[in-house]
C-alpha cells in the first residue's frame, strides 16, 4: 500500500519552492511527483528584507508568512493533480518553511510558514517548525538534511561525502557506518546570486558563465576566506544573517571589475567546500552534490578540480536528482515526526541528544 508524504523546501537562495510527493512504502524510495515554483519577485524581495531589521517587521512577518503559506498550498495542489491523488492520499506534508533568521546562538531560529492556514488550504497533516527542537536542545538547528542524506545514500564499506549547494552550502560524511557528521561549510550560491542580481539584474549566473569570464581576485579571496566563521569547529550553521553582499562589500577596495568578483564568490564557494571536505571527511573517495549548485558547470569544475583525485558526482548517479534532494528530506523528517522517530543528529548539530522534530497540524 503506498505511503505518500510531501515535502516542501524553500532554502536560503529565495528562488521557489521545490516540492515533490514521496512514497516510502517500498524499500526504495520511490518520486510520485515533483515541482518547482518561482517566487514572485515582489515576494523574494520582503523575505530577503525580512532577513534584516526594519519597520513594522512583526506585521510584515506574518503576512508574508501567509502569502508564502498561499504558495506552499499551490504547489502542493499541482502535485496532487499531477500524481492524481487527493489530501487523502496524503500522510502528511513536511514543510521546512522560509528562514528569515537563524541565531542558535541566541537561542532562535525563525521560518516563515503558517502551518495551520497549510492545512486548512489543503486538507492534509502538515508537519513544520523542524529546527527549534533542536536548538531548544542545545543544538544548532542546522543542518538537518545530513540524517536524511545517511538513511539514503549510506552504503556500507563505501565512504561518501554528501554536500548539499544552496544558498549556504552543507556537506554530510558518510563513511560507510553510524558515525555520521555533518556542519554548514558557508557561502553555496548565495553571493553568486546576489552578487548576479545586483549586477545583471538576473536571478542568478546561469552554468556560472559570468564567473568564468572574469578573473579571482586574489586579495579578496584571502580576505574572505579569512571569515571568522571558516575558522570554526563543527557543529556550526549559518544564513544570510552572516553571508551577505554587506559583507562583501566590507572587504571590497571599490574599483573591481563586477566580473572579476564574481569569479572570486565563485572560488570563494568551492574552496571553502573542498577545505572542509579535506579537513573534516579524511578518507572520503566520492563526493556527490546536490542543491541549485551542483547545476553550476563552473563551480562543478572548480570542486572537481580542487579535489582530486576523490571522484565528484552528482547525486543523480545514485538516482535521486540533485534538485529533488532537500524537498524529499523533509518529506522524510515528516514522516520521522508522524511515526514518533529522531530527525536529528546530535553529532552533526551539537544537540543534547536525539529529539523528535515538528509541530504537527491536523486538516
Amino acid at each position: 500500500m503506498p505511503e505518500f508524504y510531501i515535502g516542501l523546501m524553500s532554502g536560503t537562495s529565495l528562488d521557489g519552492i521545490d516540492a515533490v510527493i514521496a512514497d516510502f512504502s517500498a524499500p526504495n524510495l520511490q518520486l510520485a511527483a515533483h515541482s518547482h515554483q518561482p517566487f514572485a519577485p515582489a515576494v523574494r524581495e520582503e523575505l530577503a528584507a525580512l532577513n534584516h531589521s526594519g519597520r513594522d517587521e512583526l506585521r510584515r512577518a506574518a503576512i508574508a508568512a501567509n502569502e508564502i503559506t498561499r504558495c506552499y498550498a499551490a504547489s502542493v495542489n499541482s502535485l496532487l493533480a499531477q500524481a492524481s491523488l487527493t489530501a487523502a492520499d496524503i500522510r502528511a506534508i513536511g514543510c521546512h518553511g522560509q528562514t528569515v533568521r537563524h541565531q542558535p546562538a541566541d537561542g532562535y531560529t525563525l521560518q516563515l510558514i503558517n502551518g495551520s492556514l497549510l492545512a486548512e488550504l489543503t486538507g492534509a497533516t502538515v508537519i513544520c517548525d523542524f529546527r527549534n527542537r533542536d536548538i531548544a536542545a542545545g543544538g544548532e538547528g542546522a543542518p538537518l538534511v545530513p540524517a536524511f542524506h545517511h538513511a539514503m545514500f549510506t552504503r556500507a564499506g563505501e565512504h561518501r561525502a554528501i554536500v548539499n549547494i544552496g544558498g549556504i552550502a552543507n556537506v554530510t560524511d558518510l563513511p560507510g557506518s553510524d558515525a555520521v557528521t555533518g556542519f554548514d561549510c558557508g557561502p553555496g550560491n548565495l553571493l553568486l546570486d546576489a552578487w548576479t542580481q545586483r549586477h545583471l539584474k538576473q536571478p542568478f549566473d546561469r552554468d556560472g558563465e559570468w564567473a568564468q569570464s572574469g578573473v579571482q581576485i586574489p586579495g579578496l579571496l584571502a580576505r574572505l576566506v579569512a571569515d571568522e566563521f571558516f575558522r570554526l569547529s563543527p557543529p556550526k550553521s549559518t544564513g544570510r544573517e552572516h553571508f551577505n553582499l554587506t559583507l562583501l562589500e566590507q572587504h571590497l577596495h571599490g574599483d573591481e571589475k563586477p566580473a572579476d568578483v564574481q569569479a572570486t564568490l565563485l572560488a570563494l564557494s568551492a574552496r571553502t567546500i573542498a577545505d572542509a571536505i579535506v579537513r573534516y571527511c579524511k578518507g572520503v573517495t566520492t563526493i556527490y552534490l546536490c542543491g541549485g549548485g551542483a547545476r553550476n558547470v563552473g563551480l562543478v569544475s572548480l570542486l572537481t578540480s580542487l579535489l582530486a583525485p576523490r571522484q565528484v558526482r552528482l547525486t543523480d548517479a545514485l538516482g535521486v536528482n540533485v534538485d529533488h534532494v532537500e524537498a524529499l528530506a523533509f518529506a522524510w523528517l515528516a514522516r520521522q515526526t508522524l511515526n514518533s522517530q529522531p530527525g536529528n543528529l546530535p553529532a552533526v548539530t551539537g544537540a543534547r541528544g536525539e529529539r523528535i522534530l515538528g509541530a504537527i497540524y491536523r486538516p
